[in-house]
């Protein structure tokens, strides 16, 4: 069973910057696959950002430029740094972790971003 506790939301100005933290418990947190999604209000959740083992990288679309996804495995962490937010943005931010062994996937309860002025 893994674990995860996003930390990091809140509210945000548009064109503001926001770091979303996800530590996650196990001791094979460096072989898992971590992953960003969210959910807007009447959406369906999508994608944000992934980021393997190996620190492979992928975006969605709607962020790419503005977002950077990372992972310190020495702290059981994974990071999303957005900038340039705007109001589209605004959702809950779910931490997913997809471990290979099983294989099973994970989710966090979610940290709300609010982008407004």
């Amino acid at each position: 069973q893994v674990q995860l506790v996003e930390s990091g939301g809140g509210l945000v100005q548009p064109g503001g910057s926001l770091r979303l933290s996800c530590a996650a418990s196990g001791s094979s947190f460096s072989f898992y696959v971590m992953g960003w999604y969210r959910q807007a209000p009447g959406k369906e959740r999508e994608l944000v950002a992934t980021i393997s083992s190996g620190r492979s990288t992928n975006y969605a679309v709607s962020v790419k430029g503005r977002a950077t996804i990372s992972r310190d495995n020495a702290k059981n962490t994974v990071y999303l740094q957005m900038n340039s937010l705007k109001p589209e943005d605004t959702a809950v931010y779910y931490c997913h972790a997809y471990v290979l062994a099983g294989p099973a996937n994970y989710w966090g309860q979610g940290t709300q971003v609010t982008v407004s002025s």
